[in-house]
């Protein structure tokens, strides 16, 4: 009989770590999750307070050879900290003066996308709530995002009742929900205890229901915005984070995800799609790629999860993965990888061309988060083209820094809080969080 296993069924069967992640292996029975944002030293947190909610047991980390943080990436976490409210999000900050005064009114208000976006950026350079300089900072921005999520309704795929900022009618209007989802994921377990852990988990689910509910067949979600195309990459970031975390995640909204990415490239003419990104390449190329490979890296998780599992069972039972269960993941997973490193080959034939990489022409955030996701992609696929990537990219993102440390877009998104954000991500690239292959 065929069974369908979730990645966070076959995740959270799966043991410690072996080796310094694991820290040792206690005896326990509650799920554990061992999660390392930044810092490259394991952290074992237990989200659930002991209370056997079906977390799974994930480990993630930068990669070995991450780049020390630099005294720029300091600097603009420095702003960020500086310009967090009272209430623990923030704002999308000061404009670029050619943007007019009409959003003014939003400058200094909360809002869901841009304490998100902060809230990354903390967390990649090793700073949760319970470590890093910035800590007290982490606890309040992520309780700020955990409390807006829990004020939100079940059904739609609002998760906040702030509306008209600038990051949602550029990306579109459920950005905020889809930039949660990222945060919660890669904030998973390392909350300062067991009921706060819990608390986070309760959003985070909730936050991946939303969205499966609300996604159409073709993949997407209604909503607009003038390139909608990198909130549809943000939600398949944060589906996929949420999976490979040990979230369950339906397979038929990865499946929606991973084929609607491919659907928007022509690997004849290595050219993306400009429906949807405001006909800048830039854009649909960074979404298309970024889309494909978090799905590959999930699949292949799974399968190397299942094969793991398989080979600790002393014997079959209907909980472990059969030979021919494995047999298909891992085919399933070959056959996502090579997919997308044909996405990832018609991007990269493009990041020669300086109009491509110039995306709408001069840095507004919409550029920033796509140097971002290309990172993001690039440093999974290593080699040489991760390698030019990173020295090329982090010398235009160094060379426009603000004195204060922030970032400012020149056209559409020009908040600093967003673009200082975006920025930073970019600059550590290599310490998105991977999936470490799960020893037997």
């Amino acid at each position: 009989m065929t069974r369908s296993r979730s990645v966070a069924a076959v995740l959270s069967l799966a043991t410690l770590v072996t080796g310094p992640l694991g820290c040792g292996t206690p005896k326990r029975t509650d799920p554990i999750v061992i999660v390392d944002p930044g810092g490259g030293r394991g952290s074992v947190s237990d989200p659930g307070g002991g209370s056997g909610s079906g977390s799974a047991l994930v480990a993630s980390g930068p990669r070995a050879d991450a780049k020390p943080i630099s005294k720029t990436v300091e600097n603009g976490l420095t702003w960020l900290s500086k310009h967090q409210l009272a209430g623990g999000g923030w704002g999308q900050g000061d404009e670029a003066a050619g943007m007019g005064h009409g959003m003014d009114g939003m400058r200094d208000q909360s809002n869901v996308a841009d304490s998100s976006m902060a809230l990354l950026a903390f967390l990649r350079a090793g700073h949760t709530p319970n470590r890093g300089a910035h800590r007290d900072a982490v606890k309040k921005g992520i309780d700020y995002v955990i409390a807006e999520v829990e004020s939100s309704d079940s059904d739609s795929l609002y998760v906040s009742s702030v509306r008209g900022t600038r990051v949602q009618a550029k990306i579109g209007p459920y950005a905020d929900t889809f930039a949660a989802l990222m945060v919660l994921s890669e904030a998973r377990g390392t909350m300062r205890d067991g009921p706060a852990n819990a608390r986070l988990d309760a959003a985070l689910k909730k936050v991946v229901r939303k969205i499966e509910r609300n996604q159409r067949q073709d993949g997407t979600w209604e909503g607009g915005g003038w390139a909608p195309v990198l909130s549809q990459a943000l939600a398949a970031k944060g589906m996929n984070r949420a999976a490979q975390q040990g979230i369950e995640v339906s397979e038929v909204a990865l499946d929606r995800l991973e084929d609607q990415a491919h659907s928007q490239v022509n690997l004849q003419t290595n050219t993306f799609s400009a429906d949807a990104a405001a006909g800048v390449g830039l854009y649909g190329g960074a979404a298309a790629t970024a889309a494909a490979r978090d799905t590959a890296t999930t699949r292949k998780v799974k399968a190397e999860s299942m094969k793991a599992q398989a080979a600790r069972a002393e014997n079959q039972t209907p909980d472990v993965p059969s030979k021919a269960e494995i047999a298909a993941a891992e085919k399933r997973a070959d056959e996502s990888g090579k997919a997308a490193a044909k996405v990832e080959g018609a991007l990269i034939a493009n990041l020669s061309n300086d109009s491509f990489i110039a995306g709408f022409g001069n840095n507004g955030g919409e550029e920033f988060l796509s140097y971002m996701m290309i990172s993001e992609s690039l440093v999974a696929k290593g080699g040489d083209e991760w390698s030019k990537w990173d020295a090329q990219i982090t010398t235009l993102v160094n060379k426009v820094q603000n004195e204060d440390g922030s970032w400012t877009g020149h056209h559409c998104i020009t908040g600093r809080t967003f673009c200082t954000a975006a920025a930073l991500l970019v600059l550590m690239g290599d310490r998105t969080p991977a999936p470490v292959e799960i020893a037997g």
